[in-house]
C-alpha cells in the first residue's frame, strides 16, 4: 500500500470525537471501535472522563463493541480512565504497530472491516489502523483549556507530511461538518 494511502483516514470528522454518532457508525457498516485515548478521549494529563464522554460512550456501546488502545504507558492514568468508562484497554501500543490492536480486534471477534479505528493522530491512529485494513477515522484532537491557545504542531507535521506524500487530508467518503 503506498504512503499516501496509509496516511489517508476514511472519514475526517470536524469536531471532537463527540460528534461520532451511532447513525454514522451505522451508515459505514461499523460494530466495532479501536478509540485512542490522549487527545481523542480526554485531553493529556487529565486522568478522567468527562460526563460528555461517559454519555457517548454509553450511546456508542449500544451499537458498537468499545476498545481503548492507547500509547500512554500510565497504568494508573489510562486505567482509571478506562475504569470510568467500563472499557477494556490496553496501553504502551506503541502505535502504529498494530500488535495491540490486534489483539483488540481478536478479543472484539469481529472482522477487521467492520471495526473503526478513532484517533486524533495519522502517524500512529491512521497508519495503523490502515495497515490492518480498517475503516481510519480522524478527530480533531481534545485539547486542555491552559493548552488551547497553543499550536498543535505535531499534528501539522503530520498533515503537512501526509500532503508531501500525496496523501488529502480531506475524507474518501463523506466529511462531517460541526453542527
Amino acid at each position: 500500500m503506498a504512503w499516501n494511502n496509509l496516511l489517508q483516514p476514511d472519514l475526517i470528522l470536524e469536531g471532537s470525537i463527540l460528534k461520532l454518532t451511532p447513525e454514522i457508525i451505522q451508515q459505514y457498516g461499523l460494530k466495532g471501535l479501536v478509540l485512542d485515548v490522549d487527545e481523542t478521549l480526554v485531553p493529556m494529563k487529565i486522568g478522567a472522563a468527562s460526563a460528555e464522554l461517559q454519555q457517548w460512550v454509553e450511546e456508542m456501546r449500544a451499537c458498537a463493541v468499545l476498545w481503548l488502545v492507547s500509547n500512554n504507558l500510565s497504568e494508573a492514568r489510562i486505567g482509571s480512565i478506562a475504569r470510568s468508562l467500563n472499557l477494556p484497554y490496553y496501553l504502551g501500543a506503541a502505535k502504529p504497530s498494530r500488535r495491540k490492536i490486534r489483539a483488540a480486534l481478536k478479543a472484539m471477534n469481529l472482522p477487521v472491516h467492520q471495526v473503526g479505528m478513532v484517533g486524533d493522530r495519522l502517524f500512529t491512529d491512521v497508519l495503523a489502523g490502515n495497515r490492518l485494513g480498517m475503516f481510519t477515522i480522524l478527530v480533531e484532537p481534545i485539547i486542555h483549556p491552559e493548552m488551547a491557545l497553543r499550536s498543535h504542531p505535531i499534528r501539522n507535521f503530520e498533515v503537512w507530511v501526509s500532503e508531501a506524500l500525496g496523501a488529502s487530508i480531506s475524507p474518501k467518503y463523506t466529511k462531517i461538518h460541526k453542527d
